[in-house]
């Protein structure tokens, strides 16, 4: 994955300015593939009918492209979370921090914008990849599931991230693509599995359309937080770079 070094320092130089331009974009693009592939697999068909497994499989498998294309450049986060998290892991600066948010909410409504330019009419359903509450699901019910499901997805990145996997990282879009399909195969029924402000904020935008729309961002926003910083304090550890490059690096032994 990326090396995040030169971006935890605002502008000094002609690379930095470049790499935050890098970074631009790839989040812009890739937000922006994650909400076009993604809601065009939740079209429905008469021939190929729209089902929850055809869905949740089908943004695992984008997100695995997105993060094979663009984790090079920008750690593909298409998640304003994972960007939080990585703030709070020291890996970004607030200003970096910024553009990519930026970046990744108006991706995902360019994206989804481009969707409804390209499909008939007759696809483009009135709720169309909306994240929405199952109808016997309670405020705090939807509130509890979209934390648990943000936390699993952040502390996944966060073990990524980790110092002691930083020699296993060819897998790592596998790993986050499977790890969005189990989890939006859980709870997709119940709440849509949002996970990703961004992702819920260009449907409800297109189709201006806001019910219970504050908690695919309060929910997913704390587990965020609350994740990268349990996870930074209680189970991330240092490894030296000798011990890096070591290929017979084994566990931690605890005394």
């Amino acid at each position: 994955m990326k090396n995040f070094l030169l971006l935890t320092r605002p502008f000094e130089n002609g690379i930095i300015v470049r790499e935050h331009i890098c970074c631009f974009l790839s989040e812009f693009f890739g937000t922006g593939m994650l909400l076009f592939f993604g809601c065009m697999g939740c079209v429905y068909y008469e021939v190929n009918k729209y089902n929850q497994w055809l869905s949740a499989f089908n943004f695992g498998l984008v997100v695995l492209i997105v993060v094979q294309c663009f984790g090079c450049c920008s750690g593909a986060h298409l998640n304003p979370v994972i960007t939080i998290a990585a703030w709070i892991y020291n890996m970004l600066s607030a200003f970096a921090a910024s553009l990519y948010i930026l970046a990744q909410f108006t991706g995902a409504y360019c994206g989804y914008a481009l969707l409804h330019l390209l499909l008939p009419s007759s696809l483009c359903t009135p709720n169309l990849c909306m994240t929405t509450l199952r109808v016997d699901i309670t405020i705090w019910q939807a509130i509890g599931i979209e934390f648990c499901t943000t936390v699993a997805l952040v502390w996944v990145t966060c073990g990524v991230w980790d110092p002691r996997n930083v020699r296993m990282q060819d897998s790592a879009a596998i790993r986050i693509g499977l790890t969005i399909s189990a989890l939006a195969l859980a709870a997709g029924p119940l709440t849509g599995a949002s996970m990703n402000p961004a992702r819920s904020f260009a449907p409800a935008v297109w189709h201006n359309s806001y019910d219970h729309h504050w908690i695919y961002w309060l929910s997913p926003i704390m587990a965020g937080i609350f994740a990268a910083s349990f996870y930074r304090v209680v189970f991330r550890r240092e490894v030296d770079s000798a011990d890096i490059n070591n290929p017979k690096l084994e566990a931690i032994q605890i005394p």
